[in-house]
């Protein structure tokens, strides 16, 4: 799979770039801007990856609009992206509704909650659009092209899992030395020190991304796959912001350790909407070819 072989190397040229340049920049910019050290690494990492990604698609054959799913026309892609959206909301609201009435979460009143719905969205959405044009987009369609659907799905979905577990690690200014950048690279991958603490987080995320990678292999685009992600990140950050995990509950055990919200439970839940989902978005793929190729016969 040299696809896929490619895109790990892009993403470990970009966990690099944070342990060989946030040092060398932080003292160039600290002093004027202020700057916080792991801020600085963060964004080193995300633009060394924007910029090796650029480079090599070209040369991987996904620097079109097609291959990094967004070959849809635009009205039709908007509109699938609304409807992913809604039924992102609708299916997490519904797991959030079990949390609670399983006393897994205890609800806090908060006077800024239109504030933090509007914040949760816009991050949803940009969350929902890097990584599936990175990931559902680009990497799938390079993977599938050379290997197939299956390991396209399998690999995409595990890289995705996986990224969620790099962990904001901060180092105060006054304790910033020559091995931060190295320091901070451990930090960020630290979860995977313990992978018993994360293997049921992972491997909800894992489902997760199988569940989207599979909808882009149907539909053929990213559109439901942004709106279906914006939608769960939209309700799981909004449920962040207004309650918390009751960690004494007797089913502690369904929430992760690692967030207190994915885990057994959501695991299970996304075993069940994803073959909802692939049915509906299946049939929808149908009826759209059929179509198609009745209008091309007339």
């Amino acid at each position: 799979m040299r696809a896929f072989a490619w895109f790990v190397g892009l993403i470990l040229v970009g966990l690099a770039s944070i342990a060989v340049f946030t040092y060398p920049l932080w003292t160039l910019l600290h002093p004027h801007f202020g700057f916080p050290f792991h801020r600085l690494g963060e964004r080193i990492g995300m633009v060394v990856l924007l910029l090796v990604f650029a480079a090599a698609a070209p040369r991987l054959g996904v620097g079109d609009r097609v291959s990094l799913g967004f070959g849809l026309p635009r009205r039709a892609f908007l509109r699938e992206m609304a409807t992913g959206l809604a039924l992102g909301v609708l299916t997490m609201a519904a797991i959030v509704a079990v949390m609670t009435a399983l006393g897994l979460l205890e609800w806090t009143r908060s006077p800024h909650v239109a504030r933090l719905v509007l914040m949760s969205l816009s991050s949803g959405l940009a969350a929902a659009l890097i990584e599936e044009t990175f990931l559902r987009g680009a990497m799938l369609t390079a993977i599938e092209r050379e290997s197939g659907s299956t390991p396209a799905v399998l690999a995409t979905a595990a890289v995705y899992s996986a990224t969620h577990f790099f962990a904001s690690y901060h180092i105060a200014a006054a304790e910033v030395t020559a091995g931060s950048g190295l320091d901070l690279l451990r930090g960020t991958l630290q979860a995977f020190a313990n992978p018993g603490g994360i293997a049921d987080a992972f491997l909800c995320l894992f489902a997760v991304g199988v569940v989207l990678a599979v909808i882009r292999v149907v539909t053929g685009n990213i559109a439901a796959c942004i709106g279906l992600h914006a939608g769960w990140v939209w309700v799981m950050l909004t449920v962040h912001g207004l309650s918390a995990p009751v960690r004494t509950a007797p089913l502690r055990f369904l929430l992760s350790r690692f967030d207190g919200f994915v885990g057994w439970l959501v695991l299970a839940w996304t075993v069940l909407i994803g073959f909802a989902l692939w049915r509906f978005y299946a049939r929808g793929a149908s009826r759209s070819s059929r179509a198609t190729g009745s209008s091309i016969s007339r």
